[in-house]
């Protein structure tokens, strides 16, 4: 089966594997959104199903939603479990002090108040999702629909007084629509190319009226895990001061869950 899945579908999955080391009997997890955090949440799936595991699953997006409750763990929401203890979601981007870039799905918002409401913050990626600088890949900015075209652009005129290499904004879309967010609100691509001071850059986002929030996830992630497609997963854990190389042996009979999609 693993001849099926390319390169950076194993480097997703062997880095979801190693995450669910983190999640024990009777936690409560937060389970993000995308293609990578889907492999993970597969896994505990597998996990719950043929090794006992129980859990509560608090969900990042209806998508995640719909996998987790499919895959048997047992969904509730935020309000339910109050306080989390771990949230494993992916990333678009992240820099050396795992400061990241998320919602390229367009979930940012749910992703950044459940991570917040954890003990801890696990990222999953494959090796491409680290830069230097955060920015290359474009900032989500979540606004409300009300006024859409005043925020943005109120954000552009912000963008001339930043540290940043681009200034375009776009408005996400899906074929001919906008894109909606689960919480019915628009979203706004920032193309910077580089961030030169992203905690600055996202406190000053946030304080533009229409502006819910934006992807900048600063001081929120504690460990990131990276897969490679030969099996191999390094974790740096920022408080352990750690970072070890973990690696699997991908057997070609093994249940890799092939129909996920991004």
């Amino acid at each position: 089966m693993t001849n099926a899945l390319s390169p950076i579908d194993k480097a997703k999955f062997v880095a979801a594997k190693q995450a669910t080391e983190y999640v024990k009997s009777g936690m409560k997890v937060g389970l993000g959104t995308g293609s990578t955090a889907a492999w993970m949440v597969q896994c505990l799936g597998e996990l719950v199903r043929d090794h006992g595991l129980k859990i509560k699953g608090v969900p990042t997006s209806s998508r995640t939603a719909k996998l987790a409750r499919d895959v048997g763990i047992d969904v509730i929401t935020l309000d339910e479990a109050k306080w989390l203890d771990v949230t494993i979601d992916g990333t678009d981007e992240y820099d050396d002090d795992l400061n990241l870039i998320k919602g390229g799905g367009g979930a940012h918002l749910q992703e950044k108040i459940v991570a917040t409401a954890s003990d801890r913050m696990i990222v999953i990626a494959d090796a491409s999702k680290k830069v230097e600088s955060l920015g290359a890949f474009p900032l989500p900015v979540e606004v409300i629909p009300f006024g859409m075209h005043t925020t943005k652009a109120l954000i552009e005129e912000t963008l001339n007084g930043m540290d940043v290499m681009g200034r375009e904004v776009t408005q996400r879309h899906v074929a001919d629509a906008p894109f909606v967010s689960d919480e019915g609100n628009f979203i706004l691509d920032l193309h910077l190319k580089r961030i030169g001071n992203p905690r600055e850059l996202s406190l000053i986002l946030n304080q533009i009226p229409g502006v819910v929030d934006n992807g900048l996830f600063i001081d929120t992630c504690d460990v990131v895990i990276v897969g490679f497609a030969d099996g191999r997963v390094t974790v740096r854990d920022l408080a352990a001061d750690q970072h070890e190389v973990v690696q699997f042996n991908i057997l070609e009979n093994e249940n890799l869950f092939a129909d996920i999609k991004d």
